[in-house]
């Protein structure tokens, strides 16, 4: 037997909510697939009204600029919601799969079903669209759910706990806000399923207070995102989208490219042409642009500027702590060995090391762990398919960056130090439901060789299973 586990008396109120909200699931309510629906169109509308308030907050968190609140934040998650209203019906049908003979008559067939009550933390970069996101899915699956937005983008969750609270009651959906005390006290709990994402170091701390219960988790961390740029590529293209993948939310985006692997004989071209692109995205001085965001907070902001290595920055290297501002900034001639290569950047900082042969980057890669993206730039596809074969990854683009998270037809996830698990679109149903495979066979009609005593009957078996199954 269990012993029962303390709980601060302030937090109280969390064991009563995950409580209420497993009675809830046991009602049945959530297996009916219109009601489902229904709750998203709440969602739908709750947060096509609030755009303006969210996008306020998202400035106020991050200084995101309205166009990139919308174009990374609620026009994604608006996107995903109208899908999963039109497909949720399909989705949650029974499955019907092949029966072989040996069971006819029969038929064969997996039911998606919810897994119960859900637990979604969610992290401060985008902390709008990876609230929602998973909560889509796991909506649509059937799911309760309790959920934990980000701390350190107070404003954001404030609107987040706004919008849920307004629509759905606590028993079916729930926001817990708070910091570490809170996420212990949740991860206490008894969950069916865990969503989170966020780094790899707290990743590891959910997965094992999962482990204390054998709960399902999704993880989706983060690592170092390499890109890859070969001789012949599409000089132009190539360098604005590197600049615009990786200083989008001014680099905090866990697939921004954090390093660059660069082919000796066009680096100086490439270096020359992404530094004009950041002075044409973001001016000649990117502090007063409108679209040039900030770092979240002076703790990240600390970790960053003891990255920089300013005989190495060959553009930028600029600060501001009191505004929280770090200017696009370039090192060149980085080796593995420096402080910039021993953690993931989640910041404006581009490091170069430069190759000579596809060999060499390939074995650099692989020198490090399974990255959650991967951007190859190339003309030549032979060389693409290559570097994709050989260097595993979640996921990735060749000829750009970042914007395979947009195609709600690829699977996001990570691989090993990066994550556990995929979603967005029909995966995230997937990810949120435990498909169970159910035989049906016929009351009446039965084949006595399946039984012992096998005797003569064992040759029989032995041909049926050979040529039946």
């Amino acid at each position: 037997m269990q012993n029962p586990v303390t709980v601060d008396p302030k937090l109280s109120f969390i064991p009563e909510i995950t409580s209420t909200q497993k009675s809830f699931f046991k009602s049945g309510k959530t297996l009916d697939v219109s009601f489902r629906v229904q709750q998203l169109k709440k969602l739908k509308e709750a947060i096509v009204s609030r755009e303006d308030a969210i996008h306020e907050a998202l400035y106020k968190d991050l200084k995101k600029s309205t166009p990139e609140a919308y174009i990374t934040e609620t026009g994604l998650v608006v996107k995903e919601i109208e899908e999963a209203i039109a497909k949720t019906h399909k989705w949650a049908k029974p499955r019907k799969v092949k029966t072989p003979l040996f069971f006819a008559p029969g038929a064969s067939k997996i039911h998606p079903e919810p897994y119960g009550t859900v637990l979604i933390i969610a992290p401060w970069n985008y902390p709008f669209q990876l609230m929602f996101s998973p909560l889509v899915g796991a909506i649509c699956a059937g799911n309760t759910v309790v959920c934990k937005p980000s701390e350190c983008a107070p404003h954001t969750g404030a609107i987040i706990k706004e919008i849920i609270e307004s629509i759905y009651p606590p028993e079916y959906i729930a926001v817990v806000e708070g910091g570490i005390p809170e996420s212990t006290a949740l991860l206490k709990e008894r969950w069916d399923y865990i969503f989170f994402t966020g780094s790899t170091h707290v990743g590891r701390i959910v997965y094992q207070a999962a482990a204390k219960h054998l709960t399902p988790v999704t993880l989706e961390l983060g690592g170092k995102s390499p890109c890859i740029v070969d001789s012949n590529i599409h000089l132009e293209n190539t360098a604005r989208r590197i600049v615009w993948g990786k200083f989008m939310n001014v680099g905090q985006t866990c697939i921004a490219p954090d390093y660059l692997l660069v082919k000796k004989d066009i680096k100086d071209a490439l270096l020359e042409k992404i530094q004009e692109k950041i002075t044409q995205f973001y001016t000649d001085n990117p502090q007063e642009s409108e679209d040039y965001g900030r770092i979240i907070n002076e703790r990240n902001f600390d970790r960053l500027v003891s990255l920089i290595d300013q005989k190495k920055v060959i553009f930028g290297g600029k600060t501001d702590r009191g505004d929280k501002y770090i200017s696009p900034t370039i090192m060149d001639g980085v080796t593995r060995d420096d402080d910039i290569m021993q953690q993931e950047i989640f910041g404006p900082l581009i490091p170069v090391i430069e190759y000579d042969s596809i060999d060499e980057a390939i074995d650099f890669v692989n020198a490090g762990e399974k990255p959650l993206a991967l951007y190859i730039f190339t003309k030549d596809t032979s060389l693409s398919d290559r570097v994709l074969k050989e260097c595993p990854s979640g996921g990735g683009c060749v000829n750009d960056t970042v914007v395979h998270i947009g195609n709600p037809n690829l699977p996001f996830g990570g691989v090993g130090e990066s994550g556990i698990g995929a979603y967005h679109s029909e995966a995230s149903f997937d990810t949120f439901s435990h498909n169970k495979s159910v035989l049906h066979k016929s009351p009446s009609i039965d084949l006595d060789v399946r039984y012992a005593p096998w005797g003569k009957n064992y040759s029989k078996l032995k041909f049926l299973l050979k040529n039946m199954l």
